[in-house]
């Protein structure tokens, strides 16, 4: 069984806030998995590592142009 992690590790290996996984797990901006475990949130080590593969970009990734307007 993979490791479980409380939020504040969690966030220690994605090198992020606590309080972002908080608003991640509450808007559902990024899949990232979690456990409830009574009131407590628990990370799966094996989850967070998936998650990381999953938003790896290679150097050969299509750059999209940011901004509103139209391509010219």
């Amino acid at each position: 069984m993979s490791q479980l992690l409380n939020t504040q590790q969690a966030a220690a290996v994605l090198q992020v806030t606590p309080g972002t996984l908080m608003v991640w797990r509450s808007t559902k901006r990024y899949p990232l998995a979690y456990v409830r475990v009574g009131r407590s949130v628990r990370y799966r080590m094996s989850d967070i590592e998936q998650f990381l593969a999953r938003r790896t970009m290679s150097g050969m990734s299509e750059v999209r142009p940011r901004g509103r307007g139209r391509a010219a």
